[in-house]
């Protein structure tokens, strides 16, 4: 049995398949047409995915998505009576759900052939739900899920019990915590789609001076969780745009002028960012994680359950994960690789499998589901771009074995070089977990600016992560936690700060990465070459791009390498020097 599961008509379009209760492959269709956050039907992610199950899309069984627009629809009536919204707020709405419901007809369109797979809705959030309740390898545990909003639900606690999903709390629109933590990354002037993780890594540069002003906006709940004083929001009436032109989602302004008049004007997108912006972001980040701890921690006094699964678009604020793991009750918190939208097509899948079967997902850790490029796909695009490779006075080495390599380019750490690194398989979710990252060595403090100025080409305030061995994470950080997916912030201890100053935030913090040789060997092989000759059991990790995309293939990894300051490439077994 063959599933296909998606994530489509939203940002962050994404396609996975299952056979049986095996995970093959799962991609992001951004990753293919190199528009951030892709949205639209990912025709591109569904095509990779087919490949890669060596099957045609008359063999799939089942395709789920994640979307209902049948969720709701007497509370959808109700709102809609109100004088809350305008004509444009149900065009939208009708015209979204047209294509949600037409779904089988653009698979026809796209494939020329009868689709004679069973499609499955499910609402949004089981879709969240399902993509962290059935991947954590937990027998049962309480779970949360946080975003903006989906099938017009914005927040859902609950419990699994190993076979059940058992939902207590559900937020419903226009209340949401994730429409909160999107006004205020907009009021600091950062306005593209998906910006909020800026908001996150100024935070800590500010002191929280405004939270008693932002309790005017969020009122938290014990019965209702939450609650948002709309005087302070647009999303309501409809008159802000969504749009995803030629792909790209873009999301108009959310907030009212109330908020500039509550905290003073607003900043514009290429002002300067001053102290007072600093302050807002520590001060909105400090609320969100204020008003996520109270809701856990009423979940864990309703069921006094010591693990707890986090999904849906603001699990991927891992300051605020971080904090959860330290400031509640829950001994064990699991996040996915992709807690956001395009984890909801293998949330979708996996609850259809689980329906139909009644059976666990094999998943084991294992996030590198993306494509994979063979020495000789490699060599082909090295050979294409010979004149330009030569015309930069660029070396060109193959090594035999990756323990050869491993032992050079961590050499080359040591030494102050900054490595683009593309081996495998792509990872499955917005963070590089060393498959197609940008390397470097922790120590140095001056890499941070290099990195963000001149590689990156971004904010000089944005952290970077260092990915560590496994077994070492206790003597660097305060914490014992397993953190395969870069999904949570911890302490750096105290005396191991200013060893590692490029991996340290300005709060000491790092959002880290551990590394086992179960799931990588050959990055985690390659951390422990560096720490031989180091004593350091970790390297800074970015991710493989210039704001853009991750790289997804080989061109695209010699084309980013070329254009911008880095000095070795690794392309599977080769690497090219400069």
């Amino acid at each position: 049995m063959y599933i296909l599961g998606l994530n489509a008509y939203h940002g962050d379009a994404a396609a996975c398949i299952f056979k049986d209760n095996i995970i093959l492959a799962a991609a992001e269709e951004e990753r293919f047409t190199r528009v951030k956050h892709a949205a639209g039907f990912p025709i591109k992610s569904i095509k990779f995915c087919l490949d890669k199950a060596q099957i045609s899309i008359e063999q799939v069984d089942h395709i789920t998505i994640n979307r209902n627009p049948n969720q709701k629809l007497f509370k959808k009536a109700l709102f809609a009576s109100t004088k809350l919204f305008n004509l444009n707020f149900i065009k939208n709405r009708f015209q979204n759900l047209k294509k949600i419901n037409s779904i089988k007809d653009e698979f026809e369109y796209h494939f020329k052939t009868k689709i004679n797979s069973k499609i499955h809705n499910i609402d949004h959030h089981t879709a969240h739900i399902s993509s962290s309740v059935f991947f954590s390898g937990m027998k049962n545990s309480n779970f949360i899920s946080v975003d903006g909003f989906g099938d017009f639900v914005s927040t859902v606690t609950g419990y699994y019990d190993g076979k059940k999903i058992t939902k207590f709390n559900e937020v419903l629109f226009p209340h949401s915590l994730g429409l909160f933590y999107t006004a205020m990354t907009q009021y600091l002037g950062f306005m593209n789609y998906g910006d909020e993780y800026k908001v996150m890594g100024l935070a800590p540069y500010g002191e929280p001076k405004y939270i008693d002003q932002l309790k005017k906006i969020v009122r938290y709940d014990k019965k209702n969780l939450f609650e948002l004083n709309l005087k302070y929001f647009l999303h309501h009436t409809g008159n802000v745009e969504m749009t995803w032109l030629n792909g790209e989602p873009k999301i108009g302004k959310v907030f009212s002028s109330d908020l500039d008049k509550l905290l003073g004007p607003h900043r514009k997108k290429n002002d300067d960012l001053l102290q007072f912006h600093k302050d807002i972001a520590s001060s909105a980040q400090k609320f969100f994680e204020e008003i996520l701890i109270n809701i856990v921690n009423d979940l864990y006094q309703k069921n006094k359950n010591e693990n707890l699964c986090i999904s849906g678009g603001s699990g991927m604020n891992s300051v605020a994960n971080g904090v959860l793991f330290e400031k509640t009750k829950y001994n064990n918190i699991y996040i996915p690789p992709a807690p956001g939208d395009a984890g909801g097509s293998l949330g979708s899948a996996a609850y259809q499998i689980n329906k139909i079967n009644n059976t666990s997902i094999q998943f084991d850790d294992n996030p590198y589901l993306g494509p994979s490029y063979s020495d000789d796909a490699i060599k082909k695009d090295i050979d294409d771009n010979m004149e330009t490779i030569k015309k930069n006075l660029i070396d060109i080495n193959k090594f035999d074995k990756f323990e050869h390599l491993s032992l050079n380019i961590s050499k080359e750490l040591s030494n102050g070089k900054i490595v683009g690194f593309f081996n495998g398989r792509m990872e499955w979710g917005p963070r590089a977990l060393g498959n197609r990252s940008i390397l470097a060595d922790p120590r140095n403090v001056s890499i941070r600016e290099i990195l963000n100025v001149k590689i990156k080409r971004r904010e000089k305030f944005r952290p970077f992560a260092p990915s560590i061995l496994e077994e070492e994470t206790k003597s660097w950080f305060e914490t014992e936690d397993k953190v395969p997916f870069m999904s949570k912030v911890f302490q750096v201890r105290n005396e191991k700060k200013h060893f590692i100053p490029a991996v340290t935030h300005i709060d000491g913090t790092g959002r880290l990465q551990t590394v086992s040789k179960s799931y990588n060997p050959q990055f985690y092989n390659l951390i422990s070459d560096f720490f031989k000759i180091t004593n350091i059991p970790m390297l800074l990790n970015t991710s493989f791009n210039e704001n853009e995309p991750v790289v997804c293939n080989p061109k695209e990894a010699l084309d980013c390498f070329l254009r911008t300051k880095m000095d070795i490439l690794v392309l599977g077994n080769y690497a090219l020097y400069r």
